[in-house]
């Protein structure tokens, strides 16, 4: 089945304490952006990406692909105000029935095996939203204080969230909300449930200048 990778690539260096956004920054000397696009055209023959970009950064974008990659099995389109509205912009190059995973562009180690673990339950399920056990104990916070949760039923959640074309095209043809922070609370709000999958502890967001150091040291020993 035709295979799609939509890559939201909308991060700012904000938290890096510098204007280069995170996807634009140096691993190894390669663009962390490179890492990830990597990933998926390893996975698949078939796979296409569609890599969603700041319009003042499309630019950039080009020349990461114009460097390192097969710029056939690429498109770019322009990002918009929020996740949802650059996810329903790439959304709309999904142009045959298939299978379409949605990713962070900053989680640039995950592995093929990942890819191809949210594939196949896809195929099955119509969906693999990968996660991870959480480290801490959780507390939330309520009108009377706070309380504490059961720690082995919290989930931290991560990308490639994966769809079936037929479920992910018409689920953002709904109204956007505040409460959509990823493509699993779509799909819910449009009345569809959602499949679990083991994610990865590496497959962690570039966020901080730590987290750059960390992506070397796993790479090196790789």
């Amino acid at each position: 089945m035709k295979k799609f990778a939509v890559i939201v690539a909308g991060g700012t260096g904000t938290r890096m304490n510098t204007t280069t956004p995170k996807q634009f920054l140096l691993l190894k000397g390669k663009p962390v952006l490179y890492y990830t696009i990597h990933s998926f055209l390893q996975a698949y023959d078939d796979l296409q990406i569609i890599l969603v970009l700041p319009e003042e950064h499309v630019a950039a974008g080009q020349e990461i692909i114009d460097a390192f990659f097969d710029y056939s099995r690429i498109q770019i389109t322009i990002g918009g105000r929020t996740r949802f509205h650059s996810v329903q912009n790439g959304l709309q190059l999904v142009n045959e029935e298939g299978i379409v995973f949605v990713h962070d562009a900053v989680r640039c180690l995950i592995s093929t095996e990942l890819i191809k673990r949210c594939y196949d339950t896809a195929i099955e399920t119509g969906s693999a939203i990968p996660v991870i056990e959480s480290k801490d104990s959780v507390r939330i916070t309520t009108e009377e204080g706070n309380e504490a949760l059961e720690r082995t039923n919290i989930k931290l959640v991560q990308t490639p969230q994966t769809f079936h074309s037929k479920i992910i095209l018409p689920a953002y043809q709904i109204d956007y909300k505040d409460k959509f922070t990823d493509e699993a609370t779509v799909v819910e709000a449009f009345g569809l449930k959602v499949q679990l999958v083991d994610g990865e502890e590496n497959n962690f967001k570039i966020t901080r200048p730590v987290d750059l150091v960390l992506a070397e040291h796993l790479l090196n020993a790789n």
